[in-house]
């Protein structure tokens, strides 16, 4: 199954995301390269805070999405960090996100080009052994 994430929804995420983090302060922002970028970028003009090259003590980490773990598992023991995803295919333990999907189901985000959806999901399901 294939889901559109639009604009319009990434812009409410932010939202979402900037409401739960208002009251907390960040040494800073990181977005995991590249799903995690531009949400870094919109968190960074709504919250006013710098957007960090790598993640330090006390940052927001953001990504596009937690589906196997491979990704945030390596970032999780950086103290006081905060992290979001838009989505996540499993319940969430120490992360936050905005919304829960099916395993099976594949977003495409509105930063990708729709013309490579088929080549972008066969590429992700091989490098990640989900075939």
């Amino acid at each position: 199954m294939i889901s559109y994430f639009t604009w319009s929804d990434f812009d409410e995420s932010v939202e979402h995301i900037a409401n739960k983090c208002k009251l907390l302060e960040f040494s800073g922002i990181y977005g995991v390269p590249r799903g995690g970028l531009c949400l870094a970028v919109a968190l960074s003009h709504k919250l006013k805070i710098n957007l960090i090259s790598e993640p330090i003590k006390n940052s927001l980490i953001v990504d596009d999405i937690y589906e196997t773990g491979i990704t945030l598992n390596t970032l999780k023991d950086i103290e006081g960090a905060t992290f979001f995803v838009l989505f996540s295919k499993v319940q969430p333990k120490w992360w936050n996100t905005v919304h829960i999907s099916e395993k099976k189901e594949w977003i495409v985000f509105p930063w990708e080009n729709i013309l490579n959806i088929k080549n972008d999901r066969n590429d992700y399901t091989k490098k990640r052994g989900l075939i």
